[in-house]
C-alpha cells in the first residue's frame, strides 16, 4: 500500500508522511456534537494494535463513476455498547493521488461545502461531507456490516477519509435458529 501511494516517484504523499503514519495507527474517535451527527457520547481516540487496509474494500466506498480512483479503507474499529447508539464502527482511509481523483472533481462540480468548524484529525485540512454531497453508495454499508442510514464519512483536502457507522448486531450462536 505504501509503495502504491508514493508510486509517482516523488517519495511524497498527500498530506505528508506524519499524517499518513497517524492515519495508519490511530482511531480518532469523536467528541459529542463534533463531526458525526449520530454520536451522543464521546468516544476517545486511541492507537490501534492491528489494522488492515484494503484497496478492494475502498471500491465499495466510491460511486460507480469514481471506481477507477484508488482508495484504501480500514476495517472498522469497533466500539461496542455505546448506549443508544449501539455498536459503533470507526474507519479511516486514504486516496492515492487525491488531487487528480474523480471523487475530488465530483465534490467540486457538485459545489460541496467544506465543514465549517471540524478538520481532519490527521493533517488538520478542511473536510468535505460525503453524506452532504450524496456520494455514499449503498455498497459502503454492506461492506462495513452497518445499517444503511447510519453511515457517514468525510474526505479532507489531502484525501484522508474518516468515517463512522452503527454496526449491525451479530447474532449469538446460542440464539441462532437451528437448521433441520
Amino acid at each position: 500500500m505504501l509503495c502504491d501511494l508514493q508510486s509517482t516517484g516523488s517519495h511524497v504523499v498527500d498530506g505528508n508522511w506524519r499524517a499518513l503514519g497517524k492515519l495508519l495507527t490511530y482511531c480518532s474517535g469523536c467528541t459529542k456534537g463534533g463531526l458525526f451527527k449520530n454520536i451522543q457520547n464521546p468516544v476517545p481516540g486511541h492507537f490501534v494494535y492491528q489494522t488492515r487496509f484494503s484497496r478492494t474494500s475502498g471500491k465499495s466506498f466510491l460511486l460507480p463513476q469514481c471506481r477507477t480512483d484508488v482508495l484504501y479503507v480500514s476495517d472498522p474499529c469497533e466500539h461496542l455498547d455505546q448506549g443508544e447508539e449501539g455498536d459503533l464502527g470507526f474507519f479511516r482511509g486514504v486516496f492515492k493521488s487525491f488531487a487528480t481523483s474523480k471523487v475530488r472533481k465530483m465534490l467540486i462540480s457538485k459545489g460541496a461545502n467544506l465543514h465549517q468548524t471540524e478538520v481532519c484529525p490527521y493533517c488538520k485540512a478542511k473536510l468535505w461531507s460525503m453524506q452532504q454531497a450524496k456520494m455514499i453508495p449503498q455498497s459502503a454499508s454492506c461492506r462495513l456490516g452497518s445499517y444503511e442510514d447510519y453511515i457517514e464519512y468525510f474526505v479532507c483536502l489531502n484525501g484522508h477519509l474518516i468515517g463512522n457507522c452503527t454496526l449491525l448486531p451479530l447474532s449469538d450462536s446460542e440464539e441462532a435458529p437451528e437448521l433441520e
